[in-house]
């Protein structure tokens, strides 16, 4: 039996004992879908911001820090898809199902400005909140954009100092505050000179990027862009 047709093989039976459903829908994935089936992809509720030069992400930092440029490829919004897709994400240790949707982004923002970047670098997570979920969400996503890019992926030069509690429940300011001096550089060379994109799951306030870009520009000559997964104003 050849190795192309034992392969085949063994996924067709995997997938009698463990079914390759959508988390969406939970139809049955064609052979080259994962996670989401081809019809709840499209469905899912797309910016377009990566298209619009002053889109609200972007002018969100504007008066606050200076970024090239900003977007999030979808809506976040109380119970739609996204929220939950986000959920599993972040919480239920669907780490794959991060780097699917982070391609689809990568797909996206590749044939933009965004491509012309020099490196990609996920939101951190400090190392207690590392340990206890097993991994940075941020960098899953951020895996999936480097693989459509084809840029490098750096997880180690920006770190979180500082434990900061959730943000979920609170306001503009208090967000800040909650994330002021919270991040660190531990090779500051690895940016300077360099356009980076920083990745992160939601954007609500901009708070957390804000904190990173201020970070990342004490490495001197330092181009910052923003993509997140998701964009919410509530």
């Amino acid at each position: 039996m050849g190795i192309s047709l034992l392969s085949e093989w063994c996924t067709g039976f995997t997938g009698l004992i463990y079914p390759n459903l959508c988390v969406c829908c939970a139809s049955g994935l064609l052979r080259d879908e994962r996670y989401i089936c081809g019809h709840c992809l499209y469905e899912l509720p797309e910016t377009g911001f990566y298209r619009e030069d002053g889109n609200p992400v972007e002018r969100m930092f504007w008066g606050r820090v200076k970024v090239e440029h900003a977007a999030a490829l979808y809506f976040f919004r109380k119970g739609n898809r996204i929220q939950t897709l986000v959920h599993q994400i972040k919480y239920k240790g669907q780490m794959e199902l991060g780097e699917c949707l982070g391609r689809e982004m990568g797909k996206k923002l590749s044939s933009t400005a965004f491509a012309e970047v020099d490196m990609v670098v996920p939101v951190p997570l400090h190392p207690s909140k590392l340990k206890k979920r097993g991994y940075n969400q941020s960098e899953w996503i951020a895996r999936g954009v480097c693989s459509r890019l084809e840029k490098p992926l750096n997880t180690s030069a920006l770190v979180r100092r500082m434990v900061a509690d959730s943000q979920t429940r609170k306001k503009r300011y208090e967000r800040w505050e909650n994330v002021e001096s919270g991040f660190g550089l531990t090779s500051p060379h690895c940016f300077s000179g360099k356009h980076i994109l920083l990745i992160d799951d939601v954007v609500t306030t901009g708070a957390t990027l804000e904190a990173c870009i201020r970070t990342v520009q004490y490495a001197g000559d330092v181009k910052v862009s923003i993509a997140a997964l998701a964009f919410t104003t509530a």
